[in-house]
Parts: C-alpha cells; sequence; structure tokens
C-alpha cells in the first residue's frame, strides 16, 4: 500500500527503525564495554573495541536524523486532527530531543579522543585520561536522563492525537500517556534519588510497551485518516 494511501505505515515504519537504531548505544554498548565503577576496564574495552564504540556514535546520529523524519510523519498523519499539539510533537517530541542526540555524540567522541591519547593530552598520565574518559561517559548518562523529561513530554499531545483521531485505538492513546508518566518518574528519580532509578526502571517497563504498541500498530495495519474524513462527509 502506498504512503499516499496509508501515512500511518510511513511512520510506523520510521517508529521500527528508531526502535533498532536507538538500543544500540542506549544498550548494547553499554553492557558490553562498560565497567560499573572501574574507569581503567571500560578505558581499555572502548579501545580494544573502537569501531564497535563508534558505530555507537554513528547511531546517535542516525536516531536523530530517523527521529526528525518519525515526526514529521506524525504531523502528516495527525494534523488534520489537531494541527497545534501535531506542531508540539515535532518540536518537543523531534526537535529538542534531537538536538541532545548531537550534544551525546560530542562527550562520547570526547571520551574516544581521551582513550586514543591524542598528543596534546600527553600530560595527562593513564589513570587520569581513564577518569576523564569516564566523566564524559557520565555525562552522556546524564543527558540521557534530562532527556527523558523530552521522552515523556511529547507523548502526551502524542496521546492526545491518538485519542481523538478515529483512525487508532482509543487504548492506544491511554497507554502513551502512561508512558509519558513513566518517563518522566524515571527521570526524576534519576535527578533525584538515583539509587531507586533501577527499580523504577523495573517497575516502569509494563508501561514501556506503549510506544511498541503504537509502533507496531502502525507497521502492520497503518492508518488512513483521510477515510475517516471522507466518511464524514457523507
Amino acid at each position: 500500500m502506498s504512503s499516499t494511501r496509508n501515512p500511518g505505515r510511513v511512520a510506523g515504519f520510521w517508529y521500527l527503525l528508531l526502535c533498532i537504531v536507538g538500543p544500540l548505544r542506549l544498550i548494547y554498548i553499554p553492557d558490553k564495554l562498560f565497567v560499573h565503577g572501574n574507569a581503567s576496564a571500560t578505558a581499555n574495552n572502548i579501545a580494544a573495541h573502537e569501531w564497535l564504540f563508534r558505530f555507537g556514535i554513528v547511531a546517535d546520529l542516525l536516531g536523530a536524523v530517523i527521529l526528525i523524519f518519525l515526526v514529521l510523519a506524525f504531523y502528516r498523519l495527525f494534523k488534520g486532527v489537531d494541527q497545534n499539539l501535531a506542531v508540539l510533537v515535532v518540536i518537543v517530541g523531534g526537535v529538542m530531543p534531537s538536538l541532545l542526540y548531537f550534544v551525546n555524540v560530542v562527550s562520547d567522541s570526547a571520551a574516544l579522543m581521551v582513550v586514543r591519547g591524542a598528543d596534546f593530552l600527553s600530560v595527562f598520565d593513564k589513570p587520569q585520561r581513564d577518569a576523564l574518559a569516564m566523566l564524559f561517559l557520565r555525562m552522556h548518562d546524564h543527558q540521557n536522563i534530562a532527556a527523558e523529561v523530552l521522552w515523556g513530554l511529547w507523548l502526551f499531545p502524542l496521546a492526545i492525537l491518538v485519542y481523538r483521531s478515529g483512525f487508532l485505538p482509543r487504548f492506544l492513546g491511554v497507554w502513551l500517556v502512561i508512558n509519558g508518566f513513566a518517563y518522566l518518574a524515571l527521570s526524576l528519580t534519576g535527578e533525584l534519588f538515583p539509587q531507586f532509578q533501577g527499580k523504577v526502571f523495573t517497575l516502569s517497563q509494563p508501561a514501556m510497551f506503549g510506544e511498541i504498541a503504537l509502533m507496531l500498530w502502525l507497521v502492520i495495519k497503518g492508518a488512513k485518516p483521510q477515510a475517516v474524513a471522507a466518511a464524514a462527509g457523507c
């Protein structure tokens, strides 16, 4: 089915692509390379698997671009429902998080530069460089914690659009609201009570499937808002 006849499927495929690219730097690379509380082991792992770490940087760049195309696809899908809310989805869900992706790329590039031991860093010994690299990686983590506010907030206008649309199930809109609150809880816990962040993450997992449910619905069934408009005119 063409994108003109089913723009919801286009949004779904962009969403799917984001779900494939995003976890590389967010989950896979930290799990493979980072050693909690051990700056030297982490730096050695990055040096030994430099290309894997570089792929994580590229994944962040791709994620930023994909996110822009995703929210533009959502704008096209929902502008007939409420154009103001659709614009809000583009700004809060696309433009602002994409900028943070690029900031994260700078942090990771700095960490890689320190690990490789550029000439101008020769004034630092190896343990000091390892500590600096860990500092940049921690900055990346804290930027993600801050970005979770945006990951949550953009789901509220998106949820309203889904709920009001008439061409998507309303339960998806309700689930997205819960998903949004889960992200906000994660971010606030990470900033105020970091010792409980892991527990909150575990408890919030069912809520996090709201976005996945929407993505799968759009990929499999799509959405055709023009059909609703035509029916309303009859």
